[in-house]
């Protein structure tokens, strides 16, 4: 599903990432860990080709990623659902509208998009409140509609960004049931994150990085 084969990132003055080897198979969990400034979130943007690497190959569902033409990236990026730690929600839409704009990029027709948005609100417990804005919901809902967003299109790959860094330990855990559920379909899940008690609740696998290397 996918695997980073000698993987390198390098920027002008600094190696992001050295040598970077990992597999992860369809509907498969990963935590990605390390201090501040390991690589975690150059792994993120690497899958997301935000970024480019330097050196090395990286294969994602038959693709290799470092030889995606720009051209094909948009359509590469609806195999993927991004979950961000400060959500990223539009503030002056709906609930509703937030979760489905990824589909009315993708030129989803309005019936479908209904239907859509409605099963994966009801996914994360929040059929009821598609209506209201993002700012009358509290922390874990809002990062539940972030949640809800990244799968509405049904992606083969979520990569979620510190997706409990802004929530309590009972709400981080709640997040983790839902990652598990959609493990369950055949989804692969990567949270990059520093909070060692999240990861030590589970027994997924664990990618640490040290200084831009997989340890």
């Amino acid at each position: 599903m996918l695997s980073f084969n000698h993987v390198f990132k390098r920027y002008t003055t600094n190696d992001a990432l050295v040598d970077v080897n990992f597999h992860l198979n369809k509907g498969e969990i990963a935590f990605l860990t390390g201090h501040s400034g390991a690589g975690k979130s150059t792994v993120l943007r690497l899958l997301a080709v935000m970024e480019r690497c330097s050196r090395g190959q990286m294969l994602f569902d038959g693709q290799n990623l470092c030889r995606l033409r720009e051209e094909d990236i948009p359509a590469f990026r609806r195999k993927l659902g991004l979950i961000f730690q400060d959500y990223k929600l539009l503030q002056d839409r709906t609930v509703f509208d937030n979760v489905a704009l990824p589909l009315l990029v993708s030129g989803v027709g309005h019936y479908e998009i209904a239907r859509r948005v409605r099963a994966a609100l009801d996914k994360v417990g929040l059929l009821g409140k598609e209506k209201k804005y993002p700012l009358a919901l509290s922390g874990g809902e809002q990062q539940r509609v972030g949640i809800a967003r990244a799968v509405v299109n049904k992606p083969l790959l979520i990569l979620a960004d510190e997706p409990t860094g802004n929530l309590d330990p009972e709400l981080s855990i709640e997040i983790m049931r839902l990652f598990e559920q959609f493990q369950q379909v055949g989804v692969c899940v990567l949270i990059a994150t520093h909070e060692a008690s999240i990861v030590a609740a589970t027994q997924h696998k664990v990618l640490q990085l040290d200084h831009g290397r997989m340890l």
